[in-house]
């Protein structure tokens, strides 16, 4: 693993680094993909500010979500704790990030763009480019993640031994499967297949949904071939699992929706 780097006497994480590459990169061929919207490229970087906010607000809360157990200990014992108790368990409870999250909360944020900064942008058109380009940044999100030793896999005999890690000591000297790599590579092709069906104009203002069929499928299975249990579990299911079930539910009745409201149109 390769967590961190050294360069003018500051520690720069990987994560970090394979985040900003993947963000520029989306932006690279978000700004390619609304030439088909005729959309200004102003508009665009101005969706893309609103979303990064909304994206990392709801990452957060939704990290806190499956640390509930620690917020509690927070609000139960609020006027014992002293203020550096205080910041440390909120540091811990709220420190991290989940990507359903942040996905939610882009899409979050391209709705409120839509339809209370600027009605005259097309919300659809926005959220087919987001499930263009959201697998693509997922992707360097999942490498990001294995060179810092997140999300890492189940003990087995095929993958990765980590020695010296110090962001989780507990995954040194056991040999785990690679599952960030391998959700990186099915990302990837989710990216492809998404960006496919953009360029032929198939499913066009329904691929966000697309994107919701498939990734949350991906998601469930893989949480099994996690070995961090943190993430909270409820009836023997992750936080993640639970939220790709109401995601891919939501989706089949939206494309249900979308659909009958297509016939009606044509009928009328």
């Amino acid at each position: 693993m390769f967590p961190s780097f050294e360069i003018f006497g500051f520690t720069v994480g990987m994560y970090g680094v394979m985040t900003v590459l993947g963000a520029a990169l989306c932006v690279a061929v978000g700004l390619n993909l609304i030439k088909k919207f005729k959309i200004m490229w102003e508009d665009f970087a101005l969706v893309m500010i609103v979303l990064a906010i909304s994206l990392f607000i709801f990452a957060h809360i939704v990290y806190g979500i499956t640390n509930l157990d620690k917020l509690a200990i927070i609000f139960t014992n609020l006027g014992k704790l002293s203020f550096e108790q205080l910041i440390a368990l909120l540091g811990e409870s709220l420190g991290g990030m989940v990507f359903y999250g942040g996905f939610i909360g882009g899409v979050i944020g391209i709705l409120i763009y839509c339809r209370f900064i600027n009605k005259k942008l097309n919300k659809d058109n926005f959220l087919d480019i987001y499930a263009v380009i959201t697998p693509l940044f997922h992707v360097f999100g999942r490498i990001g993640c294995f060179l810092g030793g997140c999300c890492f896999g189940v003990e087995s005999e095929i993958g990765f031994t980590v020695h010296g890690n110090t962001l989780n000591p507990s995954i040194n000297d056991v040999n785990r499967f690679p599952i960030q790599l391998v959700e990186a590579g099915i990302n990837l092709l989710i990216f492809l297949f998404i960006l496919y069906l953009f360029k032929k104009d198939i499913m066009r203002d329904k691929l966000i949904y697309v994107y919701m069929l498939i990734y949350p499928v991906v998601r469930f299975i893989d949480e099994f071939f996690r070995g961090d249990t943190y993430r909270g579990f409820l009836f023997g299911l992750s936080t993640s699992q639970w939220i790709s079930i109401i995601l891919f539910v939501f989706a089949v009745i939206m494309l249900i929706v979308k659909r009958n409201k297509s016939k009606s149109n044509a009928a009328a």
